[in-house]
């Protein structure tokens, strides 16, 4: 037991980089390649230097897909590792349920200082230089009812691709075919974080080419309630988003 515990431990502190090339009919020739580091569930993490050293030289934007912090997390941990972030790229970010623990507007007031896009249930739009555009929708947590896609597509303007960003990927549920969502990137479930004979809370996370949309559950970054995992590895993501052509 002793022996399964120290695994767990030293589990929960890797650090995979998942890479997904990602292609899209719809997605603007000429954004060419379109790199998007995403990061969810950091939780209480520090963000390792392992984890940089995995990434490409050039990426257009960083997503923090929510649970950045939780309660008892010091702030300058969370300082810290937008410090960090920060470098690497624009960040955009969606609440997730464990971060309205640590106040919301404190967190948005932090995060403000930091230069990052929150996206509560709203839309922010990436042009090229021919004007082709990429619209990023996020849509606060589930919990308690605060998700609003219904905002977040009324106020969206017509892109060319449409990215969405939700904590949890129940929010598949609500996407319909007509909404134009091409592609969801969530966090929330840790992949079930200790899975036992392949068996967990969660499935593991993986991509999902579904009928409304393709969707990526992050296994995520950091853990909840016991610093440990199993048979659901610690990660982060790069996603290369292109054209077929």
């Amino acid at each position: 037991m002793l022996i399964l515990m120290i695994v767990m431990l030293i589990k929960a502190k890797e650090n995979h980089l998942t890479k997904h090339i990602l292609h899209f009919n719809e997605f603007p020739k000429s954004f060419g390649v379109f790199t998007i580091f995403f990061i969810s569930d950091i939780h209480r993490r520090k963000i390792s230097i392992k984890l940089l050293e995995q990434l490409p030289s050039s990426i257009d934007l960083v997503i923090i897909g929510g649970d950045l912090t939780e309660k008892g997390v010091p702030f300058q941990r969370v300082e810290q590792n937008l410090n960090i972030l920060k470098k690497i790229a624009p960040i955009y970010f969606v609440f997730g349920n464990n971060d309205y623990e640590v106040g919301k507007d404190r967190l948005e007031q932090l995060l403000i200082k930091h230069g990052v896009t929150i996206l509560n249930n709203s839309t922010s739009t990436i042009s090229a230089k021919n004007g082709e555009k990429m619209v990023l929708l996020g849509v606060e947590d589930m919990s308690m009812e605060r998700d609003r896609l219904d905002l977040a597509l009324k106020h969206s303007p017509k892109g060319d691709f449409r990215l969405l960003i939700s904590h949890n990927p129940e929010i598949y549920e609500q996407v319909k075919k007509s909404d134009r969502i091409s592609l969801i990137i969530s966090g929330h479930t840790h992949g079930g974080q200790i899975r036992l004979f392949g068996l967990g809370l969660y499935k593991k996370g993986k991509l999902h080419k579904l009928t409304n949309a393709t969707i990526l559950i992050s296994n995520g970054y950091g853990t909840s309630g016991v610093p440990l995992r199993l048979g659901a590895p610690a990660e982060a993501h790069i996603l290369q988003l292109k054209h077929p052509s």
